[in-house]
């Protein structure tokens, strides 16, 4: 991932640049004054309930760049201490609590992703901060935490909450009922450690926002104040990260960059205008001058391209249209193959089927029909890779096939792992050597 976050096309007016964009679900009064009274410390929470942030996170991110955009300075609060907890915000039924270690990791790994998407330079006036609210925890005993907090918030304030009533059938625990007490405490000591005034979230976090400026009120006599983004959700109406291809993660172990690209360039119509609100940088103009070109599949890969290098960068970018290439383009050959290195055909692999076959095999030839059957699986039976290859359906590297005594030997392999292999127009194979 890289950092992209300064840029020709600030604005003066945070608020008004989430208008346009569609990314203002909430807001607590008198937020617009206090924005134009100087520049504003404005923070968001991540818990790292998960190994990697997800596209969903990412809608945060975008948040803290606007912010820091316009002028202001964006805290990212890690939630080493709420992670332990367990959010029921937008949870039908109870988390499972993960362990100190997978916490940490996850922290750790967030870290470094969130320090590739925002301005940290301290020579910026406006840098980026990176707070983590364990420090804040860590020794604080429960007759402190009920005695400093619990009494500032009545229970019944505490069930008024969305994110409890939708449990109360089902059931909630103390810990999770207890999140709120601790995320609107966060909100507190950030104020009075760092001055930070404004809190932003998704629209799901509403209530536990809103309960650290009621604390704030109630406790240090402070005005706080809160903006909330749209649950981010697609035009079927399907959330996203909730289909059946599972969740947009940001971390190219879990997401390769070429399946993230194809993600965008496979996305519904529908869905442009608000994933170029959400998640461009271009601005209002450009993208509005985008959208009157009138050709989506234009509209997406000027878009895919530019949030793909924004993650992953220039060079995975590079990498994403050359097996794109190598898949689609019916120009590709094989000299094209073969100008890919063996960190693209790595990919490659992850995207087509890639049967695995013994190196001791292929270095000491083997017949092609006896390959492509028995030991890369490719086809049932000798006799249909024989049958294939007599009718000129298969190639090898991009270059056909037809000779049943074709041996393939270590020659063949590209980067000496791999070999391509085709069975008609649309079936292809990148055989692994191991």
């Amino acid at each position: 991932m890289t950092a992209s976050n300064k840029s020709q096309h600030s604005t003066d007016n945070f608020l008004e640049e989430l208008r346009w964009r569609g990314l203002i679900h909430d807001t607590t009064p008198g937020l617009e004054e206090h924005l134009k009274s100087g520049t504003v410390r404005g923070y968001i929470g991540f818990d790292p309930t998960a190994p990697s942030l997800t596209i969903g996170n990412y809608v945060q991110i975008m948040l803290l760049s606007f912010l820091q955009r316009a002028g202001h300075q964006p805290v990212v609060l890690m939630g080493g201490a709420t992670g332990r907890i367990g959010d029921p915000s937008g949870k039908d039924a109870e988390r499972d609590l993960k362990s100190f270690d997978e916490l940490d990791r996850n922290t750790a790994h967030q870290i470094e992703q969130v320090k590739q998407l925002l301005d940290f330079d301290p020579s910026v006036p406006n840098h980026a901060l990176l707070l983590n609210n364990l420090v804040f925890y860590q020794d604080m005993n429960v007759l402190d935490f009920l005695r400093d907090v619990g009494k500032y918030l009545t229970v019944n304030y505490m069930m008024s909450k969305e994110s409890v009533q939708r449990r109360l059938e089902t059931g909630i625990s103390f810990t999770e009922f207890s999140y709120q007490l601790l995320q609107g405490y966060d909100f507190v000591l950030l104020h009075r450690r760092h001055g930070i005034t404004l809190q932003m979230g998704g629209s799901d976090q509403f209530g536990n926002i809103t309960a650290g400026v009621e604390l704030g009120r109630k406790i240090d006599e402070a005005k706080l104040f809160a903006v909330t983004t749209p649950l981010l959700t697609k035009a079927d109406g399907t959330k996203f990260g909730k289909s059946t291809s599972g969740n947009i993660w940001l971390d190219p172990g879990l997401t390769s960059p070429y399946r993230f690209y194809q993600f965008w360039l496979n996305a519904d119509d529908r869905d442009l205008p608000k994933f170029l609100r959400y998640f461009s940088f271009k601005n209002r103009e450009e993208i509005e001058a985008l959208e009157a070109g009138g050709d989506p599949q234009h509209i997406k890969r000027i878009f895919a391209e530019e949030i793909t290098v924004r993650i992953h960068g220039r060079q995975e970018f590079d990498t994403v249209l050359a097996v794109s290439q190598l898949l689609f383009d019916p120009k590709a050959d094989a000299a094209t193959l073969r100008s890919l290195d063996a960190r693209t055909l790595a990919q490659v692999a992850e995207e087509i089927p890639s049967p695995t076959v013994a190196g001791a095999i292929v270095q000491n030839g083997v017949l092609l029909p006896d390959l492509l059957s028995e030991h890369a699986g490719i086809l049932p039976s000798r006799s249909e890779a024989k049958k294939a290859i007599q009718n000129n359906a298969i190639s090898v590297n991009k270059k056909k096939v037809s000779d049943l005594n074709t041996q393939i030997t270590g020659s063949d392999l590209l980067h000496g792992k791999y070999m391509m292999v085709e069975n008609g127009k649309k079936n292809k194979f990148l055989i692994q050597v191991v």
